[in-house]
């Protein structure tokens, strides 16, 4: 008997199967993990794996020798020394004294957040409430660094210089690019060469757009010279003020990454059914109106991913500081990546890990926190 009539011949079998299955209707019922294999194989390899490994590298200190690296267990010395120790300013920012505003700005925070803790006991399951503590207490502790600091008037670290990336440039960039989606999907004169020229950003090398924005930002012989000079502020620098050297940071990164944003939301609003928006119309509906009752409930799952998406990758920020600024004035400027960089340069590999491992911890739970309790309730109001 032929391979061809086993596989399609009822009752000749592979072992586990059904009664009477043949191998072809065996197959079918297990395409699906034959398919997904291969990419959890590659996943487990190329990033579980490492991940893990890392570990390593984060509780111990890390020496090398003419024998190889050289390691030595210390725990969680590498992370703590971000908070208690020779590090501390550099990650959390001068948190030694907290003013009359800081202190009812903690308090204030510190207590919404209880409340909503307290509410949730009664309408969420006992997993779904470790989640929420877990998220308040992350919450809890960078308003203690907020307040301690930025509120203070003291210096920041790079763990609010990261957020502040994350929330100001992704909302930022959100705000620019969906309107300019918006525009765009209206029939005005010219839509298709905006939309190329607004695509042609993302086209280029995050190298080249430091340096690109480097020159352009350049005060002495950028091409805002002139008008610097016209409004008699030729002699400021912004790189040596560090919020003004951060909001540089934040327009260039929105420069970058506005049409990446852009050409999401013009997929999204370009399949919005025109019989609803037409329909709208005949009401009476503005153009505010039309957008906020009809288009955006039904592009809703299609932005909070790609804001989701852009925050992740916000939380990686490391060309732009390392090539404009050099994380400078001073620390100002530097994101945890670029922090974590340059520890790795000093050969401190393991509190180099630490603080990457702080930054995967960050990431997870503030885009974790996003996605159930912000994300997943527009979800339900726009089915609703």
């Amino acid at each position: 008997m032929s391979l061809a009539d086993a596989i399609g011949r009822p009752g000749i079998s592979p072992a586990g199967n059904a009664p009477g299955e043949s191998w072809g209707e065996w197959f079918d019922r297990h395409s699906r993990t034959f398919f997904i294999a291969p990419a959890v194989t590659l996943i487990l390899i190329f990033a579980i794996f490492p991940t893990f490994y890392s570990i390593v590298f984060a509780l111990s200190r890390v020496r090398f020798t003419a024998d190889g690296p050289n390691f030595r267990f210390v725990g969680l010395q590498n992370f703590y020394k971000q908070f208690f120790g020779n590090d501390q300013v550099h990650f959390l920012g001068k948190t030694d004294s907290m003013g009359v505003f800081g202190t009812v700005f903690f308090v204030v925070v510190a207590a919404a957040l209880l409340w909503w803790l307290y509410r949730s006991l009664k309408i969420t399951s006992w997993v779904g409430m470790l989640g929420r503590i877990i998220s308040a207490v992350m919450a809890i502790f960078i308003a203690w660094v907020v307040a301690a600091s930025l509120v203070s008037g003291n210096t920041i670290g790079t763990l609010l210089t990261t957020l502040f990336y994350v929330f100001a440039g992704c909302a930022l960039q959100f705000v620019i690019g969906t309107g300019l989606a918006f525009l765009c999907s209206q029939p005005i004169l010219g839509k298709n060469f905006f939309r190329v020229i607004f695509f042609i950003p993302l086209m280029v090398t995050p190298l080249g757009v430091g340096y690109a924005m480097k020159m352009v930002a350049d005060v002495t012989k950028g091409p805002f010279e002139p008008l610097l000079r016209g409004f008699g502020i030729e002699d400021w620098v912004w790189s040596a003020d560090p919020w003004a050297a951060r909001f540089v940071m934040m327009i260039c990164d929105s420069w970058q990454w506005i049409p990446f944003i852009f050409i999401c939301m013009l997929a999204a609003l370009e399949n919005v059914p025109r019989d609803h928006v037409e329909a709208a119309e005949v009401d009476g509906a503005s153009s505010i109106q039309i957008f906020r009752e009809v288009t955006w409930p039904q592009i809703v799952p299609v932005a909070v991913t790609v804001l989701l998406i852009r925050m992740i990758e916000a939380f990686k920020i490391f060309d732009l500081p390392n090539i404009m600024t050099g994380g400078g004035p001073g620390s100002s400027t530097e994101s945890m990546t670029l922090h974590s960089l340059y520890i790795w340069r000093s050969n401190d590999i393991g509190t180099s890990a630490a603080v990457a491992y702080l930054l995967l911890i960050l990431t997870v739970v503030v885009c974790a926190s996003l996605f159930n309790y912000v994300v997943l309730g527009q979800l339900r109001k726009a089915r609703a």
